[in-house]
C-alpha cells in the first residue's frame, strides 16, 4: 500500500444524505461480497466413500468358502 492511499476513505458518499445505518449495510455488503479467502472444503466420510459401494471378488477355490468368512 502506498503511503498517500493510507489516507484516503475506502468508502465515500458522493451524493445523497446516507445515515449510518444505511453506510453499515453497505459496508456490510461488501465485506460479505469481498471474500479473498476460497469457501472451506467439507471433510470426505469414509462411509460414503464410492469404493465403499464397489463389492470385492469372493475367494474361489480349495478352502474359498471358509476363506469368504473370514475378516480382511
Amino acid at each position: 500500500m502506498s503511503p498517500d492511499t493510507s489516507d484516503r476513505p475506502l468508502l465515500r458518499v458522493v451524493r445523497g444524505d446516507a445515515t449510518p445505518e444505511e453506510v453499515a449495510a453497505v459496508v456490510a455488503v461488501f465485506a460479505a461480497l469481498g471474500s479473498t479467502q476460497p469457501p472451506a472444503r467439507r471433510p470426505v466420510r469414509a462411509w460414503s466413500a464410492p469404493h465403499r459401494g464397489v463389492r470385492r471378488t469372493l475367494p474361489h477355490g480349495p478352502g474359498g468358502w471358509r476363506a469368504s468368512a473370514l475378516p480382511r
